[in-house]
């Protein structure tokens, strides 16, 4: 389960990692994007994706570009947005199975850039409250989540209406291994570098794709953080400093 995580690095830096072309128009959306050390379910996100240009002919190139999305999948046939919500996370072995990720999973691929994450965890005493904890990769560098992303079509909007299309998006999530199942038996599962253009290319398949999900997750570290994270409006850098 990964159910809120952080995102706060500068929009240029992820230009830079992600090797997206300066030159392409920013996503207009993007002007909307604040940092947050607390994102949560429906909240803007930040994807990487690569595909045609809008509006380009058939069998055009595809452009690595960084898009506003909803955190929360909304099914392309889904008659209104607000199951969007309970899908933030899609687990990595039924990917192929679920009609919702099937269809992104062979054709929208995404990244989903990220600081860390939070889980909770009980402790001795079962009625006190969970105690939080950050996760963080040990390595520097940009951190990114394999997504998957869809456009869901808001049929009450007119044709010429910027805002009928809905762009959503969900983090993959796979079985925990090793000392990382003592706070959890889920982690998002995190692409290094050298797989990002493979999973992102339109080219590669969906059966590929899931096998890439199987490359072991870079070295985690974890520790305590103040339990106002639980709050969902609680925001600031403070959010990820560790506690006693």
């Amino acid at each position: 389960m990964c159910g809120r995580f952080a995102s706060f690095r500068q929009t240029q830096d992820l230009l830079d990692a992600f090797m997206i072309d300066p030159t392409l128009p920013l996503d207009p959306e993007l002007a909307a994007w604040q940092a947050s050390w607390n994102v949560a379910p429906t909240d803007p996100v930040r994807i990487v994706v690569e595909r045609a240009p809008r509006g380009a002919a058939p069998g055009a190139a595809a452009e690595r570009s960084l898009r506003l999305a909803r955190w929360g999948l909304v099914p392309s046939w889904s008659k209104d947005p607000r199951g969007g919500a309970r899908m933030i996370n899609a687990r990595s072995e039924t990917l192929l199975d679920k009609p919702a990720f099937a269809k992104p999973m062979a054709a929208r691929r995404c990244l989903v850039p990220t600081e860390g994450y939070y889980e909770w965890k009980a402790g001795a005493d079962p009625k006190a409250r969970k105690q939080p904890y950050f996760i963080r990769p040990t390595a520097d560098g940009v951190t990114a989540f394999a997504g998957l992303y869809e456009f869901w079509r808001d049929k009450t909007k007119a044709d010429d209406d910027p805002a009928r299309w809905l762009v959503t998006t969900t983090v993959i999530t796979k079985a925990a291994t090793g000392d990382m199942l003592d706070l959890h038996d889920r982690v998002p599962a995190i692409l290094q570098p050298d797989l990002w253009d493979e999973w992102l290319a339109p080219t590669t398949g969906a059966d590929d794709a899931r096998a890439l999900l199987e490359a072991p997750v870079p070295g985690l570290e974890w520790y305590p953080v103040s339990p106002a994270v639980s709050t969902a409006t609680t925001e600031g850098p403070q959010l990820i400093e560790p506690v006693d």
